[in-house]
């Protein structure tokens, strides 16, 4: 049984408490909400208009098959910007503040294939407490075995090639959640070190909703579509593979970058700093003076910012960032940026190069 990790009560001036204050007083001195502005609420809109305009173009219309597959991956990339824009914010509660809406728009979670229930537990709860904690952080193990970014984790001869091989594979990623990680970690005994134990409903809702989307995503395409099944099929894969990718890449620009840390709890599951000091080790941001990826990545080009306030809408983030990074500077703590999309991919295939050969001791 894998020991509970605990980080340390920061005493006295800490940084943690110092940022709260100094962000409360600022959304107090604008008297602005944490939640969704009118902005987000267009985004949403966009977005699902985008994705109910694309499926029913798909399904309906006669297009050849060329067109097809470009729509097709249109969509998947579509599904992603949902899941970055809709479903994060909701899933953290951070919104609405009315606790029904934000169970509404969590909903559309299952239109891009994945489970709230299950991706709340993995992502909110483990992910957001045990960041980049190898054996905890079960958000970091994209391939085990196939893919090596933590030095904690066995080194195999094949990994030297990683830094070829793992971002296609990011791509079937989306396919394996859709198909087998929800139910792998709805009914494995643990996840990282928490117990899982589940409301009777959630057995129901785990499968009626897969079963929904497999017959949105399958079974119309073959009934409706002047196709083959075999099309269909491919269709499916192609939109995960689409879907898979974007949202890959953005997760692991945000934790599997140089300069970010992988620490690891002593022999009594205690870790040496405190928990918010320990996010601004593991997290890093990269395009931040971009308005494309703020628009399109739900904030997640910011996730020092997210890890930190998780309850704050990602619509309020460029502004907070100003004031985490002058108090980090402040309190002498690291602040991890890549100032482009571009210098964070390249980060991210420079560490899984170094991540696929042996330590240069």
């Amino acid at each position: 049984m894998k020991t509970k990790t605990k980080f340390p009560t920061p005493q006295g001036a800490n940084f943690y408490a110092e940022l709260r204050r100094r962000v409360n007083d600022d959304f107090a001195e604008r008297k602005i909400s944490v939640n969704a502005t009118g902005l987000m609420w267009l985004k949403t809109i966009i977005f699902l208009s985008l994705f109910t305009t694309i499926y029913l173009l798909i399904l309906l219309s006669s297009f050849n098959l060329l067109t097809l597959i470009m729509l097709t991956l249109l969509l998947g990339i579509v599904s992603a910007f949902i899941g970055f824009n809709v479903c994060h914010d909701a899933i953290h509660g951070s919104f609405s503040s009315s606790k029904a809406t934000n169970k509404v728009l969590s909903m559309f979670f299952h239109l891009v294939g994945a489970s709230p229930y299950v991706w709340n537990i993995t992502h909110n709860v483990v992910h957001h407490t045990y960041t980049n904690i190898p054996g905890h952080d079960e958000d970091i193990e994209i391939a085990p075995g196939l893919i090596r970014i933590s030095p904690e984790d066995e080194l195999r001869p094949h990994q030297r090639f990683q830094h070829w091989y793992a971002f296609p594979m990011y791509g079937l990623a989306s396919l394996s959640w859709v198909l087998r990680k929800d139910f792998k970690k709805f009914f494995q005994k643990r996840i990282g070190a928490r117990e899982n134990s589940h409301p009777k409903i959630e057995y129901f809702n785990l499968f009626f909703y897969k079963s929904i989307y497999y017959c949105l995503f399958i079974v119309f395409p073959i009934v409706f579509m002047e196709i083959a099944w075999w099309q269909a099929l491919t269709g499916f894969i192609l939109l995960h593979l689409a879907q898979g990718i974007t949202m890959g890449l953005v997760f692991q620009l945000a934790h599997v970058v140089e300069g970010t840390s992988f620490p690891t709890p002593n022999e009594h599951g205690n870790m040496e700093e405190a928990w918010a000091e320990h996010q601004m080790r593991t997290t890093a941001n990269f395009a931040t003076q971009c308005p494309i990826a703020a628009f399109f990545l739900g904030g997640l080009n910011r996730q020092i910012e997210h890890h930190l306030f998780p309850k704050v809408c990602h619509i309020h983030y460029g502004r907070i960032s100003v004031i985490v990074k002058e108090t980090a500077l402040e309190f002498g703590i690291p602040y991890h940026e890549n100032k482009t999309f571009s210098s964070a991919l390249a980060s991210h295939y420079r560490m899984l190069k170094k991540m696929g050969r042996p330590a240069v001791l």
